[in-house]
């Protein structure tokens, strides 16, 4: 489907300008799975046997071919809901159009204006096996560590991606490049390039290539494929698990308020953003902005305030996302000037990007896709906020790479991970997370019995962001963690997690 605003839509940040409005018609089969495609926004793509959907500025229209069934238009105003929901912000009108209406049909000639009037459209010979050739008009290419592969099969099936590899699904108007979640960034750069050489060696410079991470698969990719499960891959925790843990701490007598907090849902895929784009970011510092190089891009304070420019190319030109994000214990100061530095960013762009802003635990997931690993510290290093805690008289606990600092991990993917930094103290403990503890030279692991393997693995994968000398706790053993507790005493600490088999 279209991308509209580029990145706009999935900020919920969308402007759009109704005179620049791409009118798109697309066709509809299917009686139980709906398979969607664009087609060109002419009258000879209009026929008697298809459903299509007109989307203008204002309104939306579906025209029924006559030789269309019930089933057929039940599922394309599916396809009508989804789109005005999506890329109108459920704000348009929806009209029905049946095949062989004549202009004195309010609706109808509104519709047929668009093509010029109405006129009588050509009956074509019936063809049998028109779906079986639809359906298998395309093309499954595996990219695996620099190699496009052809997948044989006659169909499509979800089993046949593989979350470690790339796929291109080749349907001739467009190119559809699939990225699975464990994939790296730099094999997502490489099946973009391998791609777009493709299209370049056939003489096809013209065709669409659609970029679409596992997990944010758009409707018109998802019709594709015979069948699509609704939340593929995802394990949640066990309630049932979840209350026996409950009913042990209760009977030790403890409180089991924090511990008990839920596992973090699970986000719903949302609007996609392509991730392999170019970013820069810097750090405000009284009243200018402190560029920040690639390898500390994605390390933020929590008493600092950030700007940073997200370009990356979109259906029809280059998009650009301006953004702000304001740490929890940020000044006042600089978040004003964070705002009016990133107001004359977008002016000098000629308005052409999208601003936003970001506060700190309030991150839509694209923003996170944006920066793949974010990283989180406790304190601050502009200026102002040195002053401000100065002033007030607080001891300055800014990260420090020799110090001791606990972080939490969270995310759902290698496309989305983070690490926050929490107070070191047993209290922080949550056994629906994985924490890292970082201590000198040395770091340690620690995985909470209600975590998944999927958050075991963002895990492991941020320990290469530290990499630094790693040792892990195993549920049931116990380790030289120093978390001061209630009482101070390392060895309760311990115990409990030996009680409780963390």
């Amino acid at each position: 489907m279209p991308q509209p605003g580029g990145v706009a839509s999935g900020f919920n940040h969308v402007e759009v300008n109704e005179q620049d409005y791409k009118t798109r018609l697309y066709v509809c089969h299917g009686k139980h799975v709906v398979h969607v495609k664009e087609v060109p926004f002419a009258r000879s793509s209009l026929n008697h046997d298809d459903i299509f959907i007109l989307d203008t500025k204002s309104k939306i229209f579906q025209f029924s071919g006559s030789n269309s069934s019930i089933q057929e238009r039940a599922k394309a105003l599916e396809v009508v809901q989804y789109i005005k929901d999506t890329f109108h912000e459920g704000k348009c009108e929806i009209a029905s159009v049946e095949d062989g209406r004549m202009m004195s049909d309010a609706e109808a000639g509104e519709f047929w204006g668009f093509f010029g009037g109405f006129a009588p459209l050509p009956r074509r010979a019936p063809a049998e096996g028109n779906e079986k050739q639809e359906e298998t008009a395309f093309k499954l290419l595996c990219f695996d560590q620099g190699k496009l592969e052809p997948v044989n099969c006659k169909s499509l099936a979800h089993e046949l991606l593989e979350t470690n590899k790339c796929y291109f699904l080749d349907y001739g108007a467009e190119l559809y490049v699939w990225m699975g979640r464990i994939t790296s960034l730099q094999e997502r750069k490489g099946a973009s390039e391998a791609a777009e050489k493709l299209l370049s060696d056939s003489s096809r410079t013209r065709t669409p290539m659609i970029k679409v991470i596992e997990g944010f698969e758009t409707v018109a990719f998802k019709s594709k494929f015979k069948e699509w499960p609704q939340t593929p891959g995802l394990k949640m925790s066990s309630e049932d698990g979840r209350g026996q843990v409950a009913a042990l701490l209760k009977r030790q007598g403890l409180n089991v308020k924090g511990l008990m907090k839920a596992a973090p849902a699970k986000e719903e895929p949302q609007s996609y953003i392509d991730c392999t784009g170019n970013l820069q970011v810097w750090r405000v510092n009284d009243k200018d902005k402190v560029p920040l190089s690639s390898s500390d891009q994605s390390k933020f304070y929590t008493g600092d305030c950030y700007i940073f420019q997200y370009t990356y190319p979109g259906d029809d030109k280059e998009e650009c996302l301006v953004g702000t994000w304001f740490g929890k214990k940020s000044i006042e100061d600089d978040k004003v000037i964070a705002v009016s530095l990133a107001s004359k960013m977008v002016e000098s762009a000629k308005f052409q990007a999208v601003q936003a802003r970001f506060y700190e635990g309030k991150e839509p997931i694209q923003f996170f896709v944006i920066f793949q690993s974010l990283q989180v510290f406790k304190g601050g290093i502009s200026s102002g906020y040195k002053r401000f805690i100065a002033e007030i008289g607080i001891d300055d606990e800014s990260y420090s790479e020799d110090g001791l600092a606990l972080f939490r991990i969270q995310g759902s993917g290698p496309e989305n991970m983070q690490t926050i930094q929490v107070e070191p103290v047993a209290s922080s403990l949550n056994s629906s997370y994985c924490y890292i503890l970082h201590d000198g030279n040395t770091v340690f692991t620690w995985a909470g019995n209600l975590t998944t393997a999927l958050d075991q693995e963002l895990m492991e994968r941020l320990l290469d962001v530290i990499k630094m000398c790693t040792v892990k706790y195993e549920p049931g053993s116990r380790t030289n963690w120093y978390l001061p507790g209630p009482l101070g005493l390392t060895w309760i600490v311990v115990a409990l997690m030996d009680m409780l088999d963390f």
